[in-house]
């Protein structure tokens, strides 16, 4: 009984402390949310134990570019699979269906393509629209934080996945 006592007057106080707002990093690199998912409040179960090598992995994005595998690269960047290149949009504006033309002949053609607009979701034009949906591939544009991530979730389930990022300190 004494037992059961302790726990329901300690529970509460560690529910709250829990649930203390972390301080916020005063840095600009800023990490990616974890591939972690909680499952109870003692037992954590990492997705991802070990990335292979030849697997592309977004670890932070800046406000000037992203670290991938522990690689800082500077600028946009295009992602086919785990293939990564330089790419010469550097602003949202920029990205036309020339800047996407190589996805005319890539085979195989990667399912979806991952449109980071840099701080902000940008309106896709609709002749990019349509010169992606052309290609035979989805579309999906968020702002570059989040399309690094759900890169890293998609391309870890080995689907064929691409992302076009522009860093995230570009706004409109």
């Amino acid at each position: 009984m004494a037992v059961r006592q302790r726990a329901v007057t300690t529970l509460p106080k560690l529910i709250q402390s829990l649930r203390k707002e972390r301080p916020k990093p005063i840095y600009n690199n800023h990490a990616l949310p974890s591939l972690r998912r909680a499952f109870s409040l003692y037992d954590q179960i990492n997705l991802i134990d070990k990335v292979p090598d030849d697997q592309l992995l977004f670890q932070q994005y800046h406000d000037d570019g992203f670290t991938v595998n522990g690689v800082r690269y500077e600028g946009s960047l295009l992602c086919v699979g785990n293939l990564l290149m330089s790419w010469s949009p550097k602003k949202f504006s920029e990205i036309t269906p020339d800047s996407l033309s190589m996805f005319q002949i890539m085979r195989p053609i990667p399912e979806i393509l991952i449109l980071g607009c840099g701080r902000d979701i940008q309106p896709v034009d609709p002749e990019l629209r349509h010169f992606i949906r052309s290609t035979g591939m989805k579309l999906e544009a968020v702002d570059s934080r989040n399309a690094a991530s759900t890169y890293n979730i998609l391309n870890e389930e080995g689907r064929i996945v691409a992302a076009a990022l522009i860093p995230y300190g570009v706004s409109t």
